[in-house]
Formats: structure tokens, sequence, C-alpha cells
């Protein structure tokens, strides 16, 4: 196969994989004592055929029963049903010579009701067999020698297979990263399958694997894997790959896990490490649960009242069918009372009173309507087709109808008793929008958001005036300057509204220096990779979070469009404040300080056309402050003021500031980072921090942003006090 033309980007970047801990990064450092179980040849999958390295094939199966197992199975869980217990009891005492009717009466509806639910059973089970069916007749590109690589189905592979990812298709099977088609061994992955994220994950590749980028490469590629055996952890994996003579830990960043799906890269080439039910995502999963409806519960113990006032009734009749029969049966000649069955012998009244008890319960049984079980039964069925086939519930983004895999919850639709909610994609789409800005102390943008229409009509005021009310604040706030306001075509990402920054008005505002600066951090001081389209020439941005997109969609509307990536520097067409023209200006990327939810930030140390060595920075508004300079503190108090509007409003916010560093200082600096980025252990994210600690201070603080999570559709706030609420 010809090879794929690469994106650039810069080979300095560093991107660290999540920390285990220190008991797992000893057992997998090369110096340490080995004790991995589970030994992987890649590009060798024929070395697995016996034991002890022979796995589980990659079929996998999320059915409830086989064709052993249905019938055993599916009666236990019908008879898990109190009423259907009962009638089983009854029917079988329908055989006795104790029985008022035919036992048929007794035992054909019990048979009907049970067939019924075993069916629907078999269907259900049936459809997830056709699912699975289809997922393992997925078909992936498999290594099949000599650097070929041909279609294969994903129930075929085999651990040691060496497969080539095409953007937009899951992942089949987990798998040990090699190479991409980003030249620094980079891929996007999406994980919403697994813990509901719609944040794209960035994973990378062992620098020792990333130059297999062809398909002829892989004809003399053999590594070997030891690792840990499987388990259920999704964000942890212990290993070693031994491969050219080297040995190289393995962290959870450079496994692609099944069920993910590559995003915003072009292909990835993997080895599967474990398949089938070995794979994480699997040893998450459980068999398929008995569920059982509210209702369904509740009419249990509906049946049992119902049997206690049955029981009660034929107790009392027994009772009293016991005392006459010893106390009138003599008197009643006609019946013989000296020539009397058992069940009416006034000699052992109570044998006969015990008997008739079990009569009685036969007799009186119909207080328990089986048919009740019947009809809801069949309505569970109708249900499930017309959940199936409602218009209103057809997802048009994806083309998907609603499915329902079981109809024993029906009657759990709708019903809503604990909302668990983190900040993000639950109630909102994790889709942000560049709403407002803090500059240099001024407050920019006027748009308003769901929080504040919904205080709007709690206080009772027109939400169509709210918004030009806002703008009378804000002009208050700048010393009643007017302040103009066009509404253009909406930008996915961007709904600012403010002519004080917008068409290049910047550059006639107070501190325009500090302004041009916010612009830059915002264009430079990301991840994000553009994409040209090829026909409108217009750029796209494909970036890790949805906050990075509409950073970057925002220093492009406003002048400083982030052009391309090179494999060392970021070139971005900037807004010249002197001509008023566009200018293209390219900026080194020296060093990159990832962002992770211990730091709360992240950072780039650039190079510029004249030189100069800058620091930008952004991150929570409190971490920032924390590292401020003495001089960099100008528009801090004023900035939090704004920072405590944008929070009642619902925005996320994030403080950006700068420093511009010494040729000495960054020089004996960086020789303190590099030594941390290549220490193998447990201690390298520690050092890590450490050497960004010692760089990321005495900042310069420019301003903060405010972005808006758009809520769900049909979502809407209200407030109930002393917080919103869906």
């Amino acid at each position: 196969m010809a090879r794929k033309t690469k994106l650039r980007l810069s080979k300095l970047y560093s991107f660290s994989c999540l920390r285990p801990n220190v008991a797992e990064t000893e057992l997998a450092t090369p110096m340490g004592g080995l004790g991995f179980s589970r030994i992987v040849y890649c590009n060798q999958p024929e070395m697995h055929r016996v034991k002890p390295v022979k796995y589980r094939s990659n079929y996998v199966s999320t059915t409830k029963y086989n064709i052993l197992t249905f019938f055993p199975k599916a009666l236990f869980e019908q008879f898990r049903r109190v009423a259907n217990l009962y009638f089983l009891f009854a029917a079988a005492l329908s055989l006795t010579p104790l029985a008022p009717v035919a036992a048929s009466s007794l035992i054909a509806p019990l048979v009907f009701v049970i067939g019924v639910s075993m069916m629907k059973e078999a269907i259900e089970d049936w459809r997830r067999f056709l699912q699975d069916s289809d997922v393992n007749s997925r078909k992936i590109k498999v290594h099949a020698g000599n650097g070929v690589f041909m279609p294969r189905e994903w129930k075929k592979l085999r651990v040691g297979d060496v497969v080539m990812v095409e953007k937009d298709n899951f992942f089949p099977s987990d798998l040990l990263m090699l190479s991409s088609s980003y030249p620094d061994g980079i891929c996007y992955v999406e994980t919403m399958n697994l813990d509901g994220e719609t944040n794209l994950k960035l994973k990378k590749c062992l620098e020792r694997t990333v130059e297999l980028d062809e398909d002829g490469e892989f004809a003399k590629f053999q590594g070997v894997v030891k690792c840990e055996d499987p388990n259920p952890e999704l964000y942890t994996f212990v290993g070693n790959l031994e491969y050219a003579g080297e040995i190289m830990s393995i962290g959870p960043q450079q496994i692609l896990l099944r069920d993910s799906k590559l995003r915003n890269t072009q292909f990835v080439y993997g080895v599967v490490i474990f398949s089938g039910h070995d794979t994480k995502v699997m040893q998450n999963s459980t068999a398929p649960p008995s569920k059982r409806s509210s209702i369904e519960r509740k009419m249990d113990y509906v049946i049992y009242f119902l049997f206690t006032v049955l029981l009660l009734i034929a107790s009392v009749g027994s009772i009293d069918f016991g005392i006459r029969t010893h106390s009138d049966m003599p008197n009643w000649w006609y019946l013989q009372p000296n020539n009397t069955t058992v069940f009416y012998d006034p000699k052992q009244p109570e044998k006969a009173a015990l008997l008739h008890l079990v009569t009685a319960l036969i007799l009186y049984g119909y207080l328990i309507p089986i048919s009740l079980y019947v009809s809801i039964e069949v309505v569970k069925v109708l249900q499930t087709t017309f959940i199936n086939q409602d218009r209103q519930m057809y997802h048009e983004e994806t083309d998907k109808p609603a499915n329902a895999r079981t109809s024993n919850l029906n009657e759990e639709l709708g019903q809503v008793d604990t909302i668990l909610s983190d900040k993000t994609g639950t109630l909102t789409c994790n889709m942000m929008e560049f709403l407002k800005c803090s500059i240099a102390g001024t407050p920019y943008g006027h748009g308003i958001t769901e929080v504040e229409k919904a205080t709007a009509r709690r206080l009772g005021k027109d939400v169509n005036g709210f918004e030009s009310h806002l703008s009378k604040n804000d002009e208050m706030m700048n010393g009643g300057a007017g302040i103009e306001m066009t509404v253009g075509p909406h930008v996915k990402g961007f709904n600012f509204k403010d002519d004080r920054l917008m068409d290049g008005n910047w550059i006639h505002e107070p501190n325009s220096d500090v302004i041009q600066m916010f612009f830059r951090i915002l264009a430079v001081c990301q991840t994000a990779i553009p994409e040209e389209n090829e026909e409108t020439g217009e750029i796209s941005y494909e970036a890790e979070s949805p906050d990075e997109g509409s950073f970057v969609v925002a220093a492009r509307e406003f002048g400083f469009e982030f052009y391309k990536r090179t494999q060392t520097s970021v070139i971005v067409r900037e807004l010249d404040p002197i001509s008023g023209k566009k200018v293209q200006r390219e900026y080194k990327i020296l060093n990159l300080l990832e962002f992770n939810s211990t730091r709360k930030r992240m950072s780039v140390i650039l190079r510029n056309e004249d030189g100069q060595i800058f620091l930008f920075c952004k991150g929570a508004d409190s971490v920032i402050f924390d590292r401020l300079g003495k001089q960099g503190r100008s528009y801090e108090t004023t900035t939090r003021g704004h920072l405590a509007k944008y929070g009642d409003a619902g925005l996320r916010t994030l403080a950006l500031a700068y420093r511009k560093l010494d040729e000495s200082e960054y020089a004996d600096w960086n020789t303190i980072f590099l030594k941390a980025k290549t220490t193998i252990g447990a201690d390298r994210d520690a050092m890590l921090d450490s050497a960004s600690e010692l760089i990321e201070r005495d900042l310069f603080f420019v301003g903060a942003t405010a972005v808006e999570d758009k809520l769900q559709k049909g979502v809407r706030f209200s407030y109930t006090g002393s917080f919103y609420v869906a």
C-alpha cells in the first residue's frame, strides 16, 4: 500500500502518560525484576497456539443464553416471580384428587404465560446474538506477512497480530500502539463507549516504534511484550516491550482500548495485546442481568398480600368445615357418616380440615389473577415494537432509531429517580462557545447565557430586552463609553458580540499591546491541529478538547489565525497594529508543558522571529494568580470581580499569562527539564512537574476567557433559591 502523507507536528512535544502507582512502575522498570505472566510475541501470532501463551480468541458474546442453557436458565427466571411459583404449586395440586376443578384449567394458563415470557426472552437474546455477529464480522486490516495488510474479520484476530486502524473506526481489541499517520506517533481517541467522555484523549506510541510507518517496514518487525494479566482497570497498564535489543516501559498512553474510536488521525498501527473477553471493556462488562422493573417488584408484594388473604379465607372455611364435620356430620345419616372417606370423616376432623384447606386454596385461587400477567407480557411486547418505530426517538445525527434490547423495563421509561452529573456532557452538549473575556481589567462581550435568562425570568424581566440591559451595565463599567454591537453570521465555537474587539478595532483600545498578547496566547498556547479545506480554503481545527477548539477559533475571529504547524513551529497569521494588514509570523516551539488534573494549567515555551523567548501559560485562575510576579498583578483585582460574574452566569473561565525569559535562564532550566523528560521510572512525572514549577513563575497576567457549554436539547434551567437545576 502506498505510503500516506503525514501531517507534521513538533517532534519536541512530550506527551506524558497517566501516572501508575509506584509499585506498578517499579515492576515495569527494565532494571527491576519482572513479574509479568503474559507474554505476547508481536507480529508472530502463530507462537500463541499452545499454552502457556495460548490466549482467547477475539470472538465476543453478550448473549444471556445458549442452546444448552436456555431452558434451565429461562425457567429459573420465570419462577423467580412469586405468582408463577404459586400457579406452579396450584397446578401440581390440581393433579391430585383434592382438586375441585380439572387440572387443565390451571395448567393451560400457566403454560401460556411462561411460554410467552420465554419466547420473549428468546427473541431478545436472539437480537443480542445478531448484534454480536455484526460486531464480530467487522473487517480490519491485518498484517498477513511480507508487509501486506489484508482485511480480516474481528473474530479471527489473534494475540500478536499487527493491525491497521483507519480514521473513525473502532479498535477491534486492546492494542499496543506502534505508530500513526503523524510523525510524532500520536493519535486522538474517543472513549465515549468506555467512560462516556466526548473529549478526545491523546495517545502516543513509544519513540522506538514511531519509525514503523509503512506497510513494508512490518515485514521484519518482531518484538516481545511482557505485561500484566487481563484486568478491568481502564486507566492503568504495566508492561515492557523488548524490541531491537532495547527494553521499553509501556504505560496506559500506549494502549488503545477496544470499543474506543480513532479520531482526527488518518491511521494507526498496533499489535493485539488482549483479545475478546480478555479486553478491558469486556472485563468490565457483566453477564446480562435479570432486569425487573419496579412495578414488577411491587406486584410481588401484591401477590404476597393476595395470597395472605386467600390463605386467611381458606383457613377460616377449613376450620369451620372441621368443626362442623366433627359436630354435625354424625347427625347427617344420609351422608353415611360411618362409611365415609377421610375427606369427611367425623373421627378425623383435623385431617379433613387440612385436606379441605388444600381444596379451598385451589377453589379460591382465582383471587390471584393469572390473566394480569398474560396482559402485561403482551402489552410489553407491543410497547417494544412501538418504541422501536417511534420517530420522536430517532437520532438524526447518527441515523439511529430507538432500540429496545429488553422489554422488561418499559415501565421505567421517564421515571427519573436520581440525576448524577459532572460539569459537562450530561445536561450539556459539551460544545463550547467563546462568549466573553476580560483583558487588561476590561470586560468584553455582551452575550447572554441560559443561566442569565433563567434569572431574568425569575425576576419577571423581559428576556428579549435583557441583553440590552447587560450592555448598559457594561457601558457603565467602562466609564460610560459607547458600545456598539452588530450581529454577524454565527461561527461554531464563537458567540462573541462586542465591536470593540472585532474587525481589528482592538488596536484603538487602551492597552492594545496587552490585548495583542492575549490573542497571541490563544493562538499559540494549544495542541490543536489545523486542517485546510482544499475546496474552500477555510481552516478548521481538530482539538483535544472543545475548550481548546473554541480558543483557537476565537483567536482566528479576532485576527490571529492559527494557520499551520510544522515539526518545530507554529505559524500564525496576525493582524499587525501598525500597518493594519495580516502578517505571517512563525513561533518556534521549544517546550510543551502539558495540562493535567494536578497542574491545572498548560504552557508552551517559544522563540519568536526576533529571537526572544516567551512562556505562554493558560490555566485555572487560582493556579495562575498564585504564580504571578509583583509586576504582573495590575489587573488581578478587577479581573477577579469579572470572573465571579462569569461564574454566576454559568460560564467556564480560564486565566492567561506570560513571561519573557533570558537565554541563560532558559538554557539552565532546559537542562533540568530534559533530564526529567528522559527519566524512566516512578519519579518521572514528579520530576517533570517540579521542573515546570521552576519556570512557571513571575508571570504577567493579561486576562481571562469565559466560554459557555450549551445545554442539551430540551433542558431548561430554573432557579431554586440557591442554585440552578434542570
